[in-house]
């Protein structure tokens, strides 16, 4: 049943039915329906801003992973690039200066770092920023890497020649010398013993008793293995590679023949007067590009320091006369 109202006119001085006008009534349904427009709108907002779906928890959730993983990566790649650099570095400033090799150019690294189709193998996230930032940087650190790779198998043949040239330069005394008193004669100007007139002397004359061994100073391959009986007699050159040559002379008995293996210290004669000689000793040069050079620079691989210094002293004030 619908509740009638009623209310007292003052003028009438009786009660009278209440009549709400139809514009009243069509104000309070707007005023009504918009209080409800505006108190839905604000629930809503108040439920995503503080209470959101489970589907944008989840998408906020794996943006933080994402976010984190990229924070990550980028810590790594930048350690990453840092040991690259002082790699690179090292790489020119001490492992190739060491061998005399080369640096590598910028440039050179720089042009294998542009590969597109490296940056299509890494990128696995298409159109997002952050994995084509990261597909960048790791395109750029996989490029280097590689090439620093390269550059270390260059550098790894180096090492390995290396270690053959050092085992063939002619770096110990070519008979026993640990006392360090059979330098009779030394290298430079000295008086012919036969013609007494000054001559360029080529090399060291050690004395020994005749047969005292005669030692290959360093790994190579017999040149010349021969018999004479005038000049250098019973001789022996060893070409070590690398453009050295040593000469051993006035030997009494050669023991190795021509395009013979030797390596250093293996006995390849023994001492005598054979040839242009006044006595048993063993005539000892060293030539390095086919120029003359004084032997004594080279005995520092059976010598201590100061042993070194000594045989320097005694080669540079031995006997003005030589033995050949």
């Amino acid at each position: 049943m619908k509740k009638i109202k009623y209310f007292y006119n003052t003028h009438t001085l009786r009660y009278e039915k209440l009549v709400t006008p139809f514009r009243v009534r069509l104000l309070r349904i707007i005023g009504f329906l918009s209080a409800m427009i505006v108190s839905s709108a604000f629930v809503i907002y108040l439920w995503d801003r503080f209470l959101p779906k489970p589907r944008a928890i989840e998408l906020n959730r794996k943006y933080e992973i994402l976010n984190d993983n990229y924070r990550t990566l980028s810590k790594k790649t930048l350690e990453l690039q840092s040991q690259l650099v002082e790699l690179e570095a090292r790489d020119n400033e001490v492992y190739r200066s060491i061998f005399e090799a080369n640096p590598l150019p910028d440039s050179a690294r720089a042009k294998k770092i542009e590969k597109k189709q490296e940056l299509e193998k890494i990128k696995v996230l298409d159109d997002d920023a952050l994995g084509d930032s990261i597909a960048k940087q790791l395109n750029n650190l996989s490029a280097r890497i590689k090439y620093q790779f390269e550059s270390y198998d260059v550098i790894s043949g180096l090492i390995e020649n290396q270690g053959a040239k050092l085992a063939s330069l002619p770096a110990i005394q070519p008979v026993s010398n640990k006392q360090l008193k059979r330098i009779a004669s030394g290298f430079g100007i000295r008086i012919d013993p036969i013609y007494g007139t000054p001559k360029a002397h080529k090399g060291l004359d050690f004395s020994a008793p005749q047969g005292t061994p005669i030692y290959a100073t360093g790994d190579g391959r017999v040149k010349v293995a021969t018999r004479l009986d005038a000049g250098y007699g019973n001789h022996v050159i060893i070409n070590h590679g690398y453009g050295y040559e040593t000469l051993y002379a006035h030997m009494v008995r050669i023991k190795v023949k021509p395009g013979q293996r030797v390596v250093r210290g293996e006995v390849i004669g023994w001492v005598g007067s054979t040839g242009k000689s006044t006595g048993p000793h063993c005539h000892y040069e060293v030539h390095v590009n086919g120029q003359d050079v004084n032997p004594v620079y080279f005995f520092y691989n059976d010598l201590n320091p100061e042993q070194y210094d000594q045989l320097l002293k005694i080669a540079a004030t031995g006997s003005a006369k030589s033995f050949d």
